[in-house]
């Protein structure tokens, strides 16, 4: 099954927008201390039993480093009635690539 994905130039630009996303981080912690674009952290092993923390109603845009884990998160909250979810492609790296070259890869 495949996700939504939004392209890095494309969340940068309805960010700028002042459009109102929730930037799910889902990597682990020290991963969000190297480098980090302001989400809101839950690393994907404990998705589960922090998903209280999550607004159906939001769109919520799930990133990762490169995009595998972003993928799981968005299905994982599909499968528990979150409809406005997608993941950044290519994650960290393709943000670091596309729109900030100063946010860190590692």
């Amino acid at each position: 099954m495949s996700v939504p994905e939004i392209q890095a130039e494309e969340l940068k630009q309805r960010l700028d927008q002042g459009e109102n996303l929730f930037l799910l981080d889902v990597r682990d912690e020290y991963e969000y201390e190297i480098s980090n674009i302001g989400g809101h952290l839950i690393p994907l092993a404990q998705l589960s039993k922090r998903l209280n923390e999550l607004n159906a109603g939001e769109e919520i845009i799930a990133v990762c480093k490169m995009g595998p884990r972003g993928v799981k998160a968005v299905e994982y909250l599909q499968q528990h009635g979150f409809s406005k979810v997608s993941n950044l492609r290519g994650g960290i790296h393709a943000w670091s690539d596309k729109v900030d070259h100063k946010v860190r890869k590692y």
